[in-house]
């Protein structure tokens, strides 16, 4: 594997999922990484009970490794949602969670929180739910920016109705929120989700690489790791490199192996640690 300089780091919640939640991160640790990133860990509860986000923190902290990237709340991913803030009978709940991720974050030094736009609804109008969808962003931007974080956007994939397909069409949107006076908005450029839409990796690259804040992997198609599918995963991570991209990449794939650990065979040990 060629070595970009570039730093590396796991979704504890696509991968290490045969463990319990609050056992992830030590086994990313003991996998040889020293970050992690994670979806919001109670995709029912936009607001958690004190006792259950300690314990978060605690499983954070004690494995020895650092949070870099979290989810405010979306919903069930696994199940119908994918996000809320443009949703106008629950944007609601975006605001309520708010606080509670920013002061996970402010605890961890997690400086990326992924704001998922939400899916199209019936009998709301797409141009409303996108002019909700940047306030919503706005009203996060503001509250990461005291901790100095950074809001992303991306677009995704999969058959839910979301309206973020392209880099485009998510870079859009930073640009929108950006120019109201956000500045801490950045693009999350996913090479699964672009691939599997279609939309040009090497152009995504060359046109947004700087307002790209933060890169996620996986193979496509299949969402496998690296080298279970048909993307040149290396030299579009050279590319970024090469554009001045010098942020984490996150391992958001699903193995296709028997465990998590035996998924990580493509990545050498001694790039998994960002030392």
């Amino acid at each position: 594997m060629t070595d970009h300089g570039l730093r590396y780091e796991v979704n504890c919640s696509i991968l290490f999922t045969e463990l319990p939640l609050l056992e992830r991160p030590a086994a990313a640790k003991a996998a040889g990484f020293d970050a992690v990133e994670f979806w919001w860990p109670w995709p029912d509860q936009p607001v958690p009970a004190d006792r259950d986000v300690d314990a978060f923190v605690a499983a954070i902290e004690d494995a020895g490794v650092r949070l870099v990237g979290l989810n405010f709340f979306a919903g069930d991913l696994a199940g119908p949602d994918c996000g809320v803030l443009s949703v106008p009978d629950r944007v609601e709940q975006f605001h309520d969670n708010v606080d509670v991720t920013v002061g996970i974050g402010q605890r961890l030094g997690t400086r990326a929180f992924n704001a998922l736009f939400g899916n199209r609804v019936d009998g709301v109008a797409p141009e409303a739910q996108d002019a909700l969808g940047r306030e919503s962003i706005a009203v996060a931007a503001k509250a990461a920016d005291r901790i100095g974080a950074t809001v992303l956007v991306e677009a995704v994939s999969g058959p839910k109705p979301y309206p973020l397909r392209t880099a485009a069409q998510a870079v859009a949107v930073v640009d929108d929120v950006r120019a109201a006076g956000a500045g801490n908005v950045g693009f999350l450029l996913d090479l699964y989700h672009l691939a599997a839409n279609g939309d040009d990796l090497d152009a995504a690259i060359a046109h947004y690489a700087d307002r790209t804040a933060h890169v996620q992997l996986a193979d496509a198609p299949g969402r496998g790791e690296p080298g279970t599918g048909s993307l040149d995963l290396q030299r579009h991570l050279g590319d970024l490199a090469r554009s001045g991209y010098a942020g984490w990449v996150g391992l958001e794939y699903k193995p296709t192996t028997a465990t998590t650990p035996d998924s990580f065979g493509w990545l050498p040990l001694e790039r998994r640690s960002a030392g």
